[in-house]
């Protein structure tokens, strides 16, 4: 733990240091104007203005002296209040003095965090149906995207046999280039962009190279529109891969696309305030595959939106990231934002690297193309590396790094890194070489991502790179490259993915991310028409259908299924469906073992999973729920030391004061358990409280089970629930008493169980470490 401790700390220095940097360099220049977020307290409006929109264009009007010139991008007024304004250092330091300005947010890049799952999650089997809703209630349910927008003319978004739009939905369909009126539909309800944070940041959009509507030319925010709520398509396919039907987790469910990410990125006060428009428009979940590092829970302007969302009932489902296996390497860590990390199919997509000796090794790949290589042929092998830890450009084939004379007509090795997957084999095919095999390094491990490849290529793991590259030392080495198709019943699944971020959170030990782990690794969904399935310029190859991998593909699983619980549940709060999906989900694999770590073969922790991977079919009957409401999350707020200014700027809807409810920050009645024992020895007793509303039959009796440790004796008090209603609410206390103080945290569990149901919750106990 005191690694893990040490490495906080010096990621805390970093971001420091950063944003001394930034302080330093910005004040050398103080009339270079940048975007600023500023949040305003909407109730300390003078009545002398008629709306918040003048005050708002007054407070900055004063700061600016009266310039003509428009500087406000943007007025909030739904999830979060004030404006996005390009203002300059000596400006916004003179409208942080005014009246009613709560916290003042610099403009952030964010970037994007980049079939079968449906059936591996039990949601094809027969009498799923009988689960889930009998009257189209899902139709109901609106999910907002967060994205680069939707290709409307993608077969996953036929609105054939659809209801009439829900009379909830308050949003618009705004036309542009290559977007009009009529792409919208009964499954693309709205459709929205958002660009002047990003235009005030890089300069205008390029309209001849980018659509300057919803249209997506990405075809990312195409693929997670499709995974959440995508209509059923049969015969789906990538160039003849994973073929079969591919629908979303809620295909009944409606789709609100609003674009926020361009080909320079995406930024905080274009997100804002799509977050704030799609909660005004009705949307019942945001689903948010992006992320842009962590900061302290009152300088994140998504965090700060996203409460604001969740007090108006909607749930928020964010990516972790994919900064794994790397520890602490989270985003979007607010425990009222449901943050989901990546994990395995059953699923994969074979291919071979057969040596000169007769030696096969196992790979995968998406290859599909004309250039095929004979497997009753040898082809020269080569490697431009030093096999030293050290990686050069020629070894990771960076673009201009290979010498065509040495490379054409061979098949090159490219170590993974620095460079897109497929660009790499691009490099080689410029350079003459008729083959690729990508090899893994540390950081990915044994974990397997398939690629749709220009040139025949197959990514192996570290392991086995290691033996190719190994091999290629020699005289004479020489492979061929054989492409096997899909294979299913792949074991041991689901494992989590090398490439998902991973905990502890560092801002709050006592709150557990990621919260859990979906379906993210080569997952099939709806495609963009204006780019082929490498995303290379040159790749002239057009499909309806892609294969992706990312925490940006399991974050629109979760969304989906929770547009799903919702229209079964509509009195449900987001706090309540999330407590459904994490107690209910399993850490086990096909094989029976415990859930796996790509990156090293070894079992997973909750640092990895949460609370494990998501079992629709579970959820939507959970037995028990762990219930959070606004003042809840606020009180929990309220134990971040943070000053009453700070605390403002989740206050603002209705004046919220602490009640000091909670005695810590493991009090919050989350539906992970982490007890964190401060470096004070003397202290060996810690208790923590949850309260279990039922939601099962009026009449249920629990018992609980708990994992044992070897650092601490772990009572529950009372040991039994007995519910007598629905909606019931009982509460219990989990008492930890120190043994041995551990160096490493510990795992474990907490189970109710009434016979039909377990209500799994896992358990983390850390003793800090002087240091």
């Amino acid at each position: 733990m005191a690694g893990i401790l040490m490495k906080c700390l010096f990621f805390l220095l970093s971001v420091c240091l950063a944003a001394n940097f930034a302080i330093c360099t910005t004040s050398n220049i103080p009339n270079t104007k940048k975007t600023y977020i500023i949040q305003i307290d909407k109730w300390a409006k003078p009545d002398v203005f008629i709306d918040h929109v003048k005050w708002y264009s007054s407070l900055v009007k004063s700061a600016t002296a009266g310039e003509e010139e428009e500087r406000i991008l943007y007025s909030y007024q739904t999830a979060f209040h004030g404006v996005a304004a390009q203002l300059s250092e000596e400006e916004i330091n003179k409208l942080r003095a005014q009246h009613g300005v709560l916290a003042v947010f610099p403009e952030t890049k964010y970037q994007l965090h980049t079939t079968r799952s449906p059936l591996f999650l039990g949601l094809d089997r027969e009498d799923s149906s009988k689960l889930w809703s009998d009257k189209l209630a899902d139709h109901n349910v609106i999910v907002g995207v967060l994205d680069t927008g939707i290709w409307p003319e993608s077969p996953s978004f036929n609105d054939t046999g659809m209801t009439p739009i829900p009379a909830h939905w308050k949003g618009a369909c705004e036309t542009g280039r290559g977007f009009e009126k009529h792409h919208c539909s009964k499954k693309i309800v709205g459709a929205r962009v958002f660009y002047r944070g990003y235009e005030a940041a890089s300069g205008k959009i390029n309209e001849r190279g980018e659509y300057k509507s919803a249209r997506d030319q990405d075809g990312h925010g195409t693929h997670t529109a499709g995974i959440v709520a995508g209509s059923v398509v049969r015969g789906a396919n990538l160039l003849g891969y994973a073929y079969g039907t591919a629908r979303g987790m809620a295909p009944g469910a409606r789709i609100a696309a609003y674009k926020v990410c361009w080909v320079g990125g995406c930024f905080s006060s274009d997100i804002l305030s799509a977050v704030d428009q799609a909660v005004a428009d009705g949307v019942n979940v945001l689903s948010i595959s992006l992320g842009g590092g962590v900061s302290s829970y009152n300088r994140d302007s998504l965090s700060i939106a996203a409460f604001g969302a969740m007090e108006k009932g909607v749930f928020v489902s964010c990516s972790a990231g994919n900064g794994g296996p790397d520890p602490i390497s989270l985003t979007n860590v607010s425990p009222w934002i449901t943050t989901v990390g990546a994990s395995t199919m059953d699923r994969d997509f074979p291919a071979t690297v057969k040596f000169g000796t007769g030696k096969v090794i196992t790979g995968a790949s998406l290859y599909k193309g004309k250039r095929n290589l004979s497997t009753e042929k040898q082809y020269s092998l080569i490697y431009l590396g030093n096999n030293s830890s050290s990686p050069m450009p020629s070894s990771l084939c960076l673009e201009g790094s290979l010498d065509g004379s040495e490379v054409a007509g061979k098949i090159v090795i490219c170590d993974r890194g620095i460079s897109p997957r497929v660009q790499k084999g691009q490099v080689v095919k410029d350079a003459g070489g008729i083959g690729m095999i990508l090899t893994n390094t540390a950081a990915n491990g044994e974990e397997l991502v398939a690629d749709s490849h220009l040139i025949p290529a197959v990514a192996v793991g570290e392991t086995e790179g290691k033996l190719i590259k190994h091999y290629a030392s020699g005289r004479n080495a020489t492979a061929t490259l054989k492409f096997l198709g899909t294979k299913l019943g792949i074991r041991p699944s689901p494992v989590v993915a090398a490439f998902s971020s991973r905990g502890p959170n560092f801002l709050t030990l006592e709150i557990l991310k990621p919260d859990m782990v979906a379906p993210g690794v080569n997952i099939l969904a709806a495609w963009t028409g204006a780019l082929g399935p490498s995303s290379l310029p040159t790749d002239q190859r057009r499909t309806n259908f892609n294969i992706l991998s990312g925490t940006s593909m399991s974050c629109p699983h979760v969304s989906g299924i929770a547009a799903l619980l919702k229209a079964r549940h509509p009195d449900w709060s987001p706090a309540a469906i999330k407590s459904a999906l994490m107690t209910t989900a399993y850490v086990h694999d096909n094989t029976y073992n415990s859930l796996k770590d790509s990156s090293t073969a070894t079992p997973s922790t909750p640092y990895d999973h949460g609370a494990g991977h998501i079992n629709p079919r579970k959820a939507v009957d959970p037995g028990l729920v762990y219930d959070i409401g606004a003042q809840d999350y606020f009180e929990f707020l309220c134990t971040q030391q943070l000053s009453p200014s700070q605390l403002m700027v989740f206050a603002r809807f209705s004046n919220r004061t602490c009640h000091h409810w909670l005695a810590n920050p493991g009090d919050l009645n989350y539906p992970a358990i982490s007890a964190v024992f401060p470096e004070d020895a003397k202290v060996s007793t810690l208790t923590l409280h949850r309260t279990a509303t039922n939601v099962g039959s009026p009449i249920s009796n629990y018992h609980v089970r708990v994992s044992s440790f070897k650092g601490a004796v772990v009572k529950v008090e009372p040991s039994r629930l007995n519910f007598t209603s629905k909606h019931q609410k009982l509460s219990y206390k989990v008492i930890f008493e120190t043994k041995s103080r551990q160096k490493a945290p510990e795992f474990g569990s907490l189970i109710w169980k009434d016979g039909a149901h377990k209500v799994r919750s896992p358990i983390v106990i850390t003793w800090l470490a002087s240091i």
